[in-house]
């Protein structure tokens, strides 16, 4: 007599080799995959987890990136070639502002998104607004941070020092004035869309944007300006 149970018992091993460690399955029973864990009969993950994912993954690539410049800088800050010196070019009242500037700019980012949780367009966009004037005031005071030394002839051409310490602060700056971008595309389709699904979706992976961007300059600020002159 053969047992009707056997074809079964195929079917279960057959699912078990395919997927040994159950990853697309529920603890209890190999016929009930997990929506969306990109296993098994659920198919592949949804669109948000991907994009969420690769985002973090972008961060990270960029974080490495600065690092790369952060080490740059470390290793030329005494190369001056007998040009000035880190002493000769920081105006830490000036650096002090803008640190603060950008960080109440991470502040209002922060109220825009607690706004967009509580569904209330006026209050997003009044603290986006707020986050973009801040963020470009941090850039004007940058960019006449930067006039003012090439005025002066300290260029970056004068010394490995001064290149790595153009291209360090100019790669954050370039970073605000994308993400400042990315800012007034945000307003837009929140006032044209509203809060939908994939409009709140990107607001969050702004956010992330805008608050890396702050971490990193509080490390310009800490060991670019303040060891700079304390050396």
């Amino acid at each position: 007599m053969t047992d009707s149970r056997f074809p079964a018992s195929i079917e279960t091993i057959r699912r078990v080799n395919q997927d040994p460690h159950r990853l697309g399955h529920r603890s209890h029973g190999p016929s009930e995959p997990i929506e969306g864990a990109g296993h098994g009969a659920s198919g592949p993950a949804q669109k948000r987890i991907l994009v969420g994912y690769g985002f973090w993954i972008y961060l990270l690539s960029d974080i490495v990136v600065f690092s790369c410049f952060f080490a740059a800088f470390a290793v030329q800050r005494s190369a001056t070639a007998g040009g000035p010196t880190m002493v000769d070019i920081v105006d830490v009242n000036r650096v002090a502002l803008q640190t603060g500037v950008l960080l109440l700019s991470s502040y209002t980012c922060m109220l825009s998104f607690a706004a967009t949780n509580a569904r209330s367009r006026l209050w997003t966009q009044v603290f986006l607004l707020a986050t973009g004037v801040l963020g470009l005031s941090f850039l004007v005071m940058e960019f006449q941070e930067f006039a003012e030394l090439v005025g002066r002839g300290i260029a970056p051409q004068r010394s490995g020092m001064l290149t790595s310490f153009f291209g360090l602060v100019g790669l954050h700056g370039l970073h605000v004035t994308a993400g400042g971008l990315w800012l007034l595309t945000m307003m837009a389709q929140v006032q044209v869309k509203g809060f939908r699904p994939e409009i709140i979706h990107r607001l969050l992976c702004f956010n992330l944007f805008w608050h890396a961007l702050d971490i990193v300059w509080i490390g310009v600020f800490t060991i670019v300006y303040l060891m700079g002159v304390n050396a």
